[in-house]
């Protein structure tokens, strides 16, 4: 978001998080019982002027955030003064959203829908490729190896619900220095972008010094939503996909598999990462008894 795009207002949102696990029972290998935590996973029905427009499934832990970042994400709603309101109701498990003006042509920017490959089923509206040769990343945006570290030992230290109940998955929102701004799970990565997304347009926070980290793989859709928040770098501890690799080329983004401990693969925007040689151990070094 540029600064002359910063809202005049901010809608009024619920405050309708959800418990994040719930218990069950289970019983082990040598039939012994225990209690053990699973994620929660519930329906959330987007309705926006009284208008059904998804079905997202999702832990519940930021309702609101979710329904912004995936009206954002989608192109639907442009800019947060359009909004008057975004209200969760779990007893229905619905989320109504009230516009000023309604979103123009709905019918037409619906009738086109991608199920892509996020885990809980993710989809899209439209082209996946809408817009995308309009997109611009800062050209100057740099990312230091000692950065890249800290993202990863910070998420590996980070409290989650994967701990506790596996089974789902992490993104998070980094400063150009490796500060953790926002960590979101859900059961499905575009979900977690999405609230990502919904928090940063409340916040009025721009994309382009900051770094985006999933714990999921980095397909098209990933590559695409990064790139619609402004954000230069992604970050995974998995991989990437054919599609999110000629992605990330067409728009100049880095993208950074494989991030675990002090490794990690730089797949696309090479020019981007300052190496840091003196952070690593020589190749022959001698080894420890």
């Amino acid at each position: 978001m540029n600064h002359q795009d910063q809202p005049r207002y901010r809608p009024l949102l619920s405050n309708a998080s959800a418990p994040l696990t719930h218990e069950v029972s289970a019983l082990d290998e040598r039939g012994r019982a225990s209690s053990i935590a699973i994620p929660a996973e519930r329906p959330l029905t987007v309705y926006v002027d009284k208008r059904e427009i998804v079905t997202l499934m999702t832990l519940g832990g930021a309702p609101e955030a979710l329904t912004l970042g995936y009206l954002r994400n989608q192109r639907l709603l442009r800019s947060l003064d359009d909004i008057v309101s975004i209200q969760v109701d779990w007893a229905v498990d619905a989320v109504a959203v009230v516009t000023r003006s309604g979103i123009a042509n709905v019918e037409e920017r619906t009738a086109k829908k991608v199920v892509t490959t996020g885990c809980g089923q993710g989809s899209v509206f439209g082209g996946l490729m809408d817009e995308v040769d309009q997109i611009v990343l800062p050209p100057g945006a740099r990312l230091a190896q000692s950065v890249v570290y800290r993202i990863v030992e910070t998420i590996r230290t980070q409290q989650s619900i994967y701990k506790q109940a596996g089974s789902v998955h992490g993104c998070a929102l980094f400063s150009h220095d490796g500060e953790l701004l926002y960590f979101v799970e859900d059961v499905g990565r575009h979900n977690a972008v999405d609230a990502i997304a919904g928090l940063m347009w409340l916040d009025g926070m721009e994309g382009g010094d900051k770094l985006f980290y999933t714990t999921g793989r980095l397909t098209s859709e990933m590559v695409i939503k990064g790139a619609q928040m402004g954000i230069p770098f992604l970050l995974s501890r998995s991989g990437t996909t054919q599609m999110g690799h000629m992605v990330a080329g067409k728009v100049g983004m880095s993208l950074l598999a494989r991030c675990t401990g002090k490794h990690f693969l730089l797949l696309a925007g090479h020019e981007r990462l300052v190496f840091e040689p003196d952070l690593l151990e020589p190749l022959n070094a001698p080894r420890m008894a």
